[in-house]
């Protein structure tokens, strides 16, 4: 994956619908705060900085630290895995998830706290280098 350097902004007036635009726009507010980066384009992802992963099979790749892509049918916030924060997802209020995927259809029906919390403790683990299997250099 690679950063494509387009406009966040124009990225987001063009998404539809108007909910996911908004949520969208309340997304990337909460993880400048909580990264202190500034949001860049990964194709249709919204990334905050960089780093570089590698698995023991030698499966490696770019990505963002953290990141969202605000689909049509559900915001996808992306975290390391999902099943490590099984209590918070408890708390959280209505969504789906995949391995490390976390699809939320109404930003307002969920508690923000809990994302936030989420989303710090992987966007921690990752800066820290505790990630479990994989290792993660940050680049950017």
């Amino acid at each position: 994956m690679q950063k494509t350097g387009g406009s966040v902004a124009a990225f987001i007036a063009g998404v539809a619908p108007a909910k996911r635009r908004r949520d969208a726009e309340t997304v990337v507010a909460l993880m400048r705060e909580i990264t202190g980066r500034e949001p860049e384009l990964w194709g249709t992802i919204i990334g905050f900085g960089s780093c570089h992963y590698r698995y023991p099979t030698g499966t490696e790749g770019d990505v963002p630290i953290a990141a969202f892509a605000p689909r049509r049918q559900a915001t996808t916030v992306y975290l390391l895995d999902t099943g490590a924060h099984a209590g918070a997802l408890a708390q959280l209020g209505p969504h789906d998830t995949g391995a490390g995927c976390l699809y939320i259809k109404d930003l307002e029906a969920v508690d923000t706290e809990v994302l936030r919390t989420m989303i710090a403790e992987d966007y921690r683990r990752v800066v820290a280098g505790e990630t479990g299997t994989a290792t993660y250099t940050i680049t950017g």
